[in-house]
């Protein structure tokens, strides 16, 4: 049989019974002491202004995607990936875990007055002393009973008694609205007015004001309105109480705040519900605005109730005195939403670690096989759930509520900051596939995401900063250790693919400036990558400062699924070509029947990155020869649309030490000239060329070598030529001089020689070009399509 599926009502239920907890019987009435009534207003919008977005995230996220194992963590690893995801998922694991021992805290606090009581009627149990000092005492047994259960019940136990939950919180609240206290009647009616400091108070009275000071707990003092009091006449004079230490604003929110977090405890349900599209964004909003209600009328019902220093005292369960039947319903109360708490935290925790070590994050195999091993037809957390509880018996044992509270509020914060994130995120990458049947808006996601980053540093910077340090190391720690995990997260993948696509639209419908520099955006093509490096290490060499570089190399053949099988296998290769020489480069494979076809459709390539491709960058191989008969043959269809051409000859010595780098200018290329000079000082911009010398030969005719020379002095004193003037030789040609012989004798221990040619050179001498520099390593002809100016 098909099992029930549930509506709306077991979501609202499960998160408002997580969010009318611990901090609202607990801590609520020490805000309203602490800041006033006009303070707690202000904790409760500000941190709603934090709930609510969040609220609304998670509601959009579920009903886009099935939430499986891990709930929350669920969601983050798989938006933003498993690295980033598992250092948010293990921050979030110990704020559930942690919660589980403030739950367990804050359950012992319910068996305070029944301590108390047992103490003044019993006086045969002097230990019950201390149970009062060490709560420990309870919440350790306590834990490990709801742990016993957990482990032999599994799941269904919290679902079976939630609606008792819910029931038992609803009396208690409603036994706290209609409660009086003579201190409301009083403030009401303004009673204190009968008993100003300039009048005589009667014995009557007096003795009518001690009476009902007995009748509440506090036989020595009767507390007035402002703070004024009376004290009992017969009582030696008590010392005073050290009064509390100022809390700033944000502290006593840091404490608060757990109050307000909870609404997401319905998501885990998304599997068991009929409509989750409909259930899950209703139920979560309806708990965290009714939450908001009952809060904002929790602190005006407080503020009228009991004067502010009985409301700061912690000490005090100050909602049992207030409400009707408050000895007996509030610590009731308080009971069921604290266990229904630590049982929901005890639940996820533990799934979430289960989810962590399933996706094999942590850096032993045995630990993910351990922690991710399940029992039962269910798969319950077994081997989790024990470390879970280790880990809140120790908080247990440190016994300081508030500053676990303030702990847990630094990691809800970071993981609601995070699911906000994701929000905006992918309303910003717009994915096809993002359509959930719920939508927030994505400045509400981003002003959530932008609140919890930013309080968190000004509710305790101390907390802050040791969290931050503290999922940095978590981060570093996990990609260190998962480096077949290090992909880039779809999220991110179509946030910058959104970037991308609105800069190069905005680039090309940009008026365009009159250039002033040159840059190079090359596109280097071979069909020899993993024989001949040479082109990629220049192409990536040349791109990874000043410039941007694409590499394609060249399929012969017919497209086919075999061929784009085998581009797309010859493709990672090259990526990972790339990864390992850490190059800022774009790589692509291109399949065409002829080196003709090939080239016609790659000088038709659109620019990349706002400019257009000003540089073509061919490679051949100087000792055969292989690969020059193409580029000789296609050099008149690469000027046919004046691009730069770069024709790299490339040696057996390949780039030597990279230590020198010869640029030779004549008189018969001098056009190609700062096209030349600004390749070879480009390239010293990368790390492995950083040591660099660029040496510039000059060849001119007598009558012009004077002007000439003069004319590159002018150009480095104006800053022009990004060469030393020692590094600068001028040489005389004469007319019977063969230039190669020349440059063969200076550079023959270069690491890189470039020189130009000119269009009709080629044309006419063919190969003969490119032969004579045998002696020489790897040289770079260039050809100059347009006027490049050194500025």
């Amino acid at each position: 049989m098909e099992k029930q599926k549930f509506g709306t009502a077991p979501v609202f239920f499960t998160a408002i019974s997580t969010i009318l907890g611990a901090i609202m019987f607990l801590r609520f009435g020490f805000a309203v002491g602490m800041v006033g009534l006009a303070g707690t207003i202000a904790i409760i919008l500000i941190g709603h202004a934090v709930t609510i977005p969040t609220a609304m995230a998670i509601a959009e996220i579920a009903t886009n995607q099935k939430v499986e194992g891990g709930g929350e963590y669920y969601i983050i690893s798989r938006s933003f990936g498993l690295v980033i995801g598992g250092t948010i998922g293990i921050a979030l694991y110990l704020s559930q875990a942690i919660s589980v021992a403030f739950y367990i805290m804050a359950f012992t606090e319910a068996f305070r007055p029944l301590i108390v009581w047992m103490r003044e009627t019993y006086v045969l149990f002097p230990w019950v002393d201390y149970l009062l000092e060490f709560p420990q005492t309870i919440g350790i047994p306590a834990l490990l009973l709801l742990t016993l259960l957990i482990l032999t019940k599994g799941a269904d136990l919290g679902v079976k008694i939630l609606y008792l939950v819910v029931a038992t919180l609803g009396l208690a609240l409603l036994a706290f609205f209609v409660g009086t206290t003579d201190y409301g009647r009083e403030h009401s009616v303004e009673f204190f007015n009968s008993y100003t400091a300039d009048r005589e108070v009667t014995a009557e009275a007096l003795n009518d004001l001690v009476t009902r000071a007995e009748g509440e707990g506090q036989p020595d003092t009767v507390y007035y309105p402002g703070g004024s009091t009376v004290a009992r006449p017969a009582s030696p004079p008590a010392d005073p109480e050290p009064a509390m230490p100022p809390l700033s604003f944000f502290t006593v929110f840091a404490i608060i705040f757990p109050a307000f977090t909870g609404m997401t405890a319905g998501v885990g349900l998304s599997g068991d519900l009929r409509d989750p599209g409909k259930s899950i964004p209703r139920g979560t909003l309806a708990a965290t605005l009714g939450g908001m209600v009952v809060y904002l009328f929790m602190a005006w019902k407080l503020a009228a109730s009991a004067p502010p220093e009985a409301l700061a005292d912690t000490t005090n369960l100050i909602m049992a005195d207030i409400a009707w039947q408050g000895w007996w319903i509030v610590p009731l109360g308080l009971a069921a939403a604290t266990i229904s708490s630590a049982l929901g935290s005890i639940l996820v925790a533990p799934r979430t670690l289960q989810a962590i070590a399933a996706d094999k994050l942590f850096p032993a195999t045995g630990i993910n096989a351990f922690l991710a091993r399940g029992r039962g037809a269910n798969h319950e957390p077994y081997n989790a759930s024990l470390i879970t509880v280790v880990l809140a018996a120790f908080f247990i044992l440190l016994g300081a509520l508030d500053s676990v509270a303030e702990i847990i509020s630094m990691f809800f914060m970071v993981t609601y900051g995070s699911l906000c994130l994701i929000s905006f995120l992918n309303h910003f990458a717009a994915d096809p596939s993002y359509r959930p049947t719920f939508r927030s808006k994505w400045y509400v996601s981003l002003f959530g995401a932008i609140a919890c980053f930013g309080l968190i540093f000004i509710m305790n910077s101390t907390y802050a900063a040791a969290a931050v340090v503290l999922i940095g190391l978590l981060y570093l720690y996990i990609s260190y250790s998962n480096p077949d995990k290090r992909s880039l997260a779809l999220i991110f993948q179509g946030v910058i693919f959104q970037i991308s696509r609105r800069i190069q639209i905005f680039l090309q419908k940009a008026e365009k400036e009159e250039k002033k520099s040159w840059r190079p955006s090359v596109i280097a093509v071979s069909d020899a990558t993993f024989t001949r490096l040479g082109a990629f290490d220049l192409l990536r060499w040349l791109s990874q400062k000043y410039g941007f570089g694409t590499y394609l190399h060249y399929i012969n053949g017919y497209l086919s699924h075999d061929t784009s099988k085998a581009a797309s296998h010859t493709k990672e290769r090259i990526i990972r070509m790339a990864e390992a020489t850490d190059s800022r480069i774009y790589v692509d494979t291109i399949v065409s029947p002829s080196y003709t076809s090939a080239i016609a459709q790659i000088i038709q390539f659109p620019g990349i990155a706002g400019t257009e491709n000003n540089l073509l960058l061919l490679e051949y191989s100087k000792r055969g020869g292989e690969g020059l008969d193409n580029i000789i043959d296609n050099f008149k269809l690469i000027k046919s649309v004046d691009f730069n051409i770069g024709i790299l000859g490339l040696s057996e010595r390949g780039f030597g030490l990279k230590r020198t780098i010869h640029v030779w200018i004549t008189r018969a290329h001098l056009e190609s000239a700062n096209l030349m000079i600004l390749l070879a000082y480009v390239m010293t911009g990368h790390s492995d060329w950083k040591d660099a010398e660029i040496k510039l030969f000059a060849v001119f005719e007598e009558s012009k070598l004077a002007e000439e020379q003069q004319r590159m002095y002018d150009l480095i004193e104006t800053g022009k030529l990004p060469i030393s003037r020692n590094n600068i030789e001028v040489l005389c040609r004469l007319d019977d001089t063969d230039v190669r012989g020349v440059i063969a004798s200076r550079s023959g221990e270069a690491d890189l020689v470039i020189m130009g040619f000119r269009d009709e050179a080629l044309k006419r001498m063919k190969k003969e070009l490119f032969a004579g520099y045998d002696e020489i390593g790897n040289v770079l002809f260039v050809n100059a399509a347009e006027a490049v100016e050194i500025r």
